[in-house]
């Protein structure tokens, strides 16, 4: 005779199942049979790049659809007090030298006849000029040598190897270095604040992980040639203006003021808080480069790393990502080249009457 406990399921054998309609099934049955809701048009969703242009326009309609950053119409670009822009305003760092990129506190060098001589004109805070020794004397040497007299900087000629360790040995001194403390950023609001003081109409140009020095410089050198007023750099995963990015703008650096952003993404919604539109540079932009309707607007210009392009907290807080028109055999351009294409456009539409 079988025991009594033999006809007991094994425990966990049998699987527990509930009678009767579970609690709430009726609403997810008709939600089911319901579908889902119409998909919001194009222009309603925030992240489309329709919508982006949407909210432009409606910035740019706000605005009374004239430029914000000349004369008496300086509206939403420099109308707010300083109280209240205070509140948007990205916190200055302590010590704006150092970029963690290379430029430290000891200062920086910078080389090249054109460099030395364009950081002497512009009265740049230098502490010594080296120079080879038997180097060979033209005008700009002679240039360079007449303004560290005037204003009483040491002079010391050293031997051509020892400025090669000096000024680095993939550099080209053309046998003159100026040794210069590390360089002091401009505040972003701050630069804005200059550049609407004078009357002028914002263009600016911000880089986003740009990492190599010799595109910094170039980008200078574009800005100072096209009409812009100065260049923005993150704090962090960017290159600071270091000996080579001064080198590569070819004294450009001097002329151009350079403004460093703790914080890149809340930079810009601070700009356009001030009326400024924010336009990105990508191949995969939404709104070709000629014949740009934001040209003669207040603009910054951001441009991305060549490898990466454009962050995604950047590309979302661009009010339109612009492409420039290139041949398909080629793939991409250089940012420093991006950058000058579209200053050049800018500058050329902006010339020519409204």
């Amino acid at each position: 005779m079988k025991s009594s406990g033999a006809n007991k399921p094994r425990a966990g054998a049998v699987r527990k199942t509930r009678r009767g309609p579970q609690v709430g099934s009726g609403g997810q049955g008709r939600q089911a049979l319901e579908g889902k809701k119409p998909t919001p048009k194009a222009e309603d969703r925030p992240y489309h790049p329709a919508g982006k242009r949407k909210a432009a326009q409606d910035r740019y309609s706000a605005a009374g659809g004239q430029s914000g950053g000349t004369g008496g119409q300086s509206g939403g670009a420099g109308g707010q007090r300083a109280g209240q822009r205070a509140d948007t305003r990205p916190q200055r760092r302590g010590k704006p030298g150092d970029t963690g990129s290379g430029s430290g506190q000891a200062g920086e060098v910078v080389t090249g006849r054109n460099s030395v001589v364009e950081a002497l004109r512009a009265r740049i805070p230098a502490t010594t000029l080296y120079v080879a020794a038997r180097i060979e004397v033209d005008d700009r040497v002679k240039e360079i040598l007449n303004l560290a007299t005037k204003r009483g900087l040491p002079i010391l000629e050293v031997m051509r190897p020892e400025l090669d360790r000096l000024a680095g040995f993939d550099s080209v001194h053309q046998g003159v270095a100026l040794k210069v403390p590390a360089y002091d950023y401009a505040h972003p609001m701050e630069l804005l604040d200059s550049v609407i003081s004078r009357g002028q109409v914002p263009l600016l140009v911000a880089l986003d992980g740009i990492t190599d020095p010799r595109n910094l410089g170039a980008i200078i050198r574009s800005v100072a040639a096209f009409g812009g007023q100065g260049v923005i750099v993150p704090q962090r995963r960017s290159v600071g203006l270091t000996a080579s990015a001064w080198k590569t703008s070819a004294g450009a650096a001097a002329r151009t003021p350079v403004a460093m952003a703790p914080n890149l993404t809340q930079t810009l919604k601070a700009l356009k808080e001030r009326g400024v539109f924010v336009l990105g540079l990508d191949g995969d932009g939404d709104v070709e480069l000629p014949g740009l309707s934001w040209a003669k607007e207040p603009l910054v210009i951001v441009v991305g790393s060549e490898g990466k392009g454009l962050s995604r907290l950047v590309t979302e807080t661009c009010d339109a990502v612009v492409s420039i028109p290139i041949s398909s055999s080629t793939e991409s351009l250089n940012a420093g080249i991006a950058a000058s294409v579209t200053l050049y456009e800018i500058s050329k539409l902006r010339s020519t009457k409204r």
